[in-house]
C-alpha cells in the first residue's frame, strides 16, 4: 500500500515539476511552485520524515512563493512608476 502510494506520489511530483517548468505566466508559475512544495512535503511525510516535511511546508510551500509574489508586485509597481515619470505632462 505504501509503495503504491509512494510511486503514485513520485509520478505526480514529476508531472507537476514538468508543468512548473512549462508554465509561461509568472503568477501561475508561483502558484505551481507552491503546489510542488506541498507535494514534496507530502512525499517526505509518506516516506517517514515528518521533520523534513514540516521544513518543506514552511520554506517550499509558504515562504518562497510569498517572496516571489512580493518581488513580482514590487517590480510591477516600479515599472508603472517609471512609465508615469516618462509620460510628458
Amino acid at each position: 500500500m505504501t509503495a503504491v502510494l509512494g510511486v503514485g506520489l513520485l509520478a505526480l511530483i514529476a508531472v507537476s515539476a514538468l508543468a512548473l517548468v512549462r508554465t509561461d505566466d509568472v503568477t501561475c508559475q508561483t502558484m505551481a511552485l507552491s503546489f510542488y512544495g506541498l507535494l514534496l512535503a507530502l512525499m517526505f511525510f509518506v516516506f517517514r520524515a515528518p521533520d523534513v516535511a514540516l521544513a518543506q511546508i514552511t520554506v517550499g510551500a509558504i515562504a518562497l512563493p510569498l517572496m516571489v509574489m512580493l518581488a513580482i508586485t514590487r517590480m510591477k509597481h516600479r515599472e508603472a512608476r517609471r512609465r508615469k515619470e516618462k509620460e510628458p505632462s
